[in-house]
Order: structure tokens, then sequence, then C-alpha cells
């Protein structure tokens, strides 16, 4: 008797050890394994947001070309949409956004457009908008599989598709800036 009242508390926290062995080994969620954030989220694309609108005011007095110009206004009004939502989710999460929301690396791009005029503020544009889009793509579609707050996923999801789009016109306009630039370099010379 005496024996079996010794094991009693040993074969407990075995079963407890046990509990607890099999708790840490369950599969877990894709959100979990990622690292995704929602709050991570939502602060990289407001920067990111923010960011457009900035370049899409730099646009309007620095750009020579009218396509620039015109995908510039679009990406203010965009944005600035997209940027309103996102102060909403942004909210319920308790992360506030304000124009002081841009990264400091966002900033560094800003600053060296700030830079540049004509022709060579056109095609680093044009550039900038490519890369940016493609990097909001891809965070936008981990989003809307990997938020934990629903309202974080719906705003990815409701977004989407916007980004898809900007980042097929900023291609189109890259790929138009390019060639005009090709178009008046002088010929090669085989000498």
């Amino acid at each position: 008797m005496r024996h079996r009242i010794g094991l009693l508390p040993l074969v407990t926290g075995m079963a407890f050890v046990t509990g607890a062995a099999a708790q840490d080994t369950k599969p877990k969620t894709s959100a979990e394994t990622s690292g995704f954030e929602d709050n991570g989220f939502v602060l990289k694309a407001a920067s990111g947001g923010l960011l457009e609108v900035e370049f899409g005011k730099l646009v309007a007095r620095r750009a020579s070309d009218e396509k620039v110009k015109k995908f510039g206004k679009r990406m203010i009004e965009d944005h600035k949409r997209i940027n309103g939502k996102l102060t909403l989710v942004a909210g319920e999460l308790g992360v506030q956004i304000n124009e002081k929301s841009i990264t400091p690396d966002d900033q560094k791009q800003l600053d060296r457009l700030r830079e540049m005029r004509g022709k060579e503020f056109d095609r680093q544009y044009a550039r900038q908008m490519v890369k940016d889009h493609e990097e909001s793509v891809a965070l936008f579609r981990r989003a809307t599989t990997e938020a934990r707050l629903k309202a974080v996923a719906a705003f990815a999801t409701e977004f989407l598709p916007t980004f898809e789009e900007h980042l097929k016109l900023a291609r189109e306009l890259q790929e138009s800036i390019e060639a005009k630039t090709d178009s008046k370099s002088p010929p090669k010379t085989d000498r």
C-alpha cells in the first residue's frame, strides 16, 4: 500500500509532462510558424501607402512624362483611399498611423527621388513603382492567408487586386519610359 501511494505522484507527474510534451508537438498554424504579425503588416502597409502618396506629390513637381504624371496622380488617389481604410484596421489593433509612419528605409527612397528631375526622375520613379508594388503584392497575398485578425485578412483581400493592377500598370510604365530612353540613345557603332 505504501508503495502505491509513493508511485501515484510519480505517475501523475509523468502524465503531466507527457501532456505538456504532446502540446508542444502539436502542429502549429501557418501564421504561428511563418512569423507573420498583423501589427507588422499594418505598419509596413501604412509606410508603403504614405510613401506612395508622397511619391505621387513629387511626381507632380518633378516628372517630365505625361504617363508618369498620370500614374502618380492615380497613386495619390488610390493610396489615400487605401490608407483611410487601413487606419480603421489599425485602430482595431491599437496601432496609430500618421504622416510620421514612414519607415527610415522608405524615407531614404523618397529622399533619393527628391534629388532627381525630368527624365532621370521618370526612369527611377517607374523602376521604384515596380519594385514597391512587387513587394506590396507579396505582402498582401501573405496577409490574406496568414493574418490572425479577420479585419486584417479582409483588408488585404479587398486591396490585393488593386496592388496587382498597380504592379501591372507600373510595369507598363517602366517599359514605356525605358523604350523612350533607349530610342533616344545614340546608335552604337562598330569601331
